[in-house]
């Protein structure tokens, strides 16, 4: 009994639990909530960027570790076109086949909410998109730092400090991780007070063919993915079960990010692919979002009654395997993402999009978990094609997965914190 209320796991599944119940039958009190939830992620953030640059410079400041730089940059990029390709097939397959569009009618549309997400994809760059992603931007600042430390003769100047403070960022961020279950609450209690359940039912089947498909595609593809090397997902899936909480609570995969590149160090993965392919993978590789982009824009010409040609759903493919990739540098990138490829597409009404807005916040949590996942998925996945992983870390993590999962036992050592 003592194990169960002092596991953090237990307390964010109760703090989403309440929220859900608080939001039901209190909608007014629970949408105060928002600011637990929002105050969470905020304060997660903090620690994004420094681990991001701690792991990857430290990562790859040693000589051995360059090669490894460039390989694994250009395994990634291949890798996540890949994947997220397969993920939009399986979005434009499943939609078509169980045509969740068919029998819904588009409704009265706010035209001021329409007019601000077609303002925004229009206004949508490139160059805005890696100008204002600062995941990148660190990322790119990390590496070259660290190849910079690798040329340099006293490195050790530097490299001891920052392995001091990358101890000390980390076990800082183990007891922000407490406050988890506060998060989870209060992103939970105003997702539900706030838009109500109620509004789920006109488009249920849309939500359940969307859930049904990201639950396929992690339970297929990225399972078969690690399935090729002896990685078993489940497994994997119980020793981030915590994040995957915070993640469903908070409708965020921000929230866990952090902790994710220490569970993957710690179960094996070298840092300089940790530190590349997490946050690289962040904006690149968002397998749930293809599949939500892919699957909505299908919905939308189902309910307009828009026959879609073969040529015209290649289309929908091939700009969709653009615009996607700039889902997380735009806010509400969702809608975002999905007005630009409307625009683009000029076959399905843009006013469309109104009929997502009251569901998009319970699909955001299935988009953020399949992000979350696959990107868990991509570095496991490149870290053994490195030859980057350490199965008997792997081993021990799992073997000592109730150990290692209580955030908050100080006397665990972790051993991300040695030196790569």
């Amino acid at each position: 009994m003592k194990r169960i209320f002092t596991n953090l796991t237990f307390w964010v599944l109760t703090a989403i639990t309440a929220g859900a119940l608080l939001g039901h039958f209190a909608p007014e009190i629970a949408v105060k909530m928002q600011v637990l939830g929002k105050g969470f992620i905020e304060v997660v953030k903090v620690f994004i960027y420094p681990i991001i640059f701690l792991t990857i410079t430290l990562g790859i400041s040693g000589m051995s570790q360059l090669k490894t730089v460039g390989k694994v940059g250009g395994k990634a990029i291949l890798y996540f076109e890949v994947v997220t390709t397969i993920a939009l097939v399986i979005g434009v397959i499943v939609a078509n086949i169980i045509r969740p569009g068919s029998g819904v009618h588009a409704t009265q549309v706010d035209s001021a909410d329409i007019s601000k997400y077609a303002g925004q994809a229009s206004e949508f760059t490139w160059w805005q998109f890696f100008k204002g992603n600062h995941t990148i931007l660190v990322l790119l600042v990390a590496i070259i730092c660290g190849i910079v430390l690798s040329k340099w003769k006293n490195r050790e100047v530097v490299i001891q400090p920052l392995t001091l403070l990358s101890k000390y960022v980390f076990k800082a961020l183990r007891w922000v991780m407490l406050f988890a279950p506060l998060g989870a609450f209060g992103g939970m209690a105003y997702t539900i007070g706030k838009y109500g359940l109620h509004t789920l039912l006109p488009l249920g089947k849309l939500m359940l063919t969307v859930y049904t498909t990201m639950a396929l595609f992690i339970f297929i593809v990225l399972k078969l993915l690690l399935q090729y090397y002896r990685v078993r997902l489940w497994d994997f899936l119980k020793y981030i079960r915590e994040e995957l909480l915070i993640v469903l609570g908070t409708s965020s995969s921000e929230a866990a990010l952090p902790s994710l590149m220490e569970k993957l160090e710690r179960m094996g993965c070298s840092k300089p692919v940790v530190g590349l392919v997490v946050p690289a993978g962040y904006s690149f590789n968002l397998d749930g979002t293809t599949i939500y982009l892919s699957m909505t824009t299908i919905f939308l010409a189902q309910v307009y009654h828009v026959h879609l040609s073969l040529e015209q759903i290649l289309t929908v493919i091939a700009v969709l395997m653009v615009t996607s990739k700039g889902a997380a540098g735009v806010t509400g990138s969702g809608f975002v993402v999905l007005a630009s490829t409307l625009s683009a597409i000029k076959v399905i009404p843009l006013e469309g999009l109104a009929l997502l807005l009251g569901v998009d916040r319970f699909m955001s949590e299935a988009r953020a978990l399949t992000n979350f996942i696959g990107n868990g998925v991509a570095t496991i996945f490149l870290a053994n094609n490195e030859k980057e992983f350490d199965r008997k870390k792997m081993a021990y993590a799992f073997k000592h997965l109730e150990e290692t999962e209580n955030v908050g036992t100080d006397n665990v050592q972790y051993k991300s914190q040695e030196k790569v």
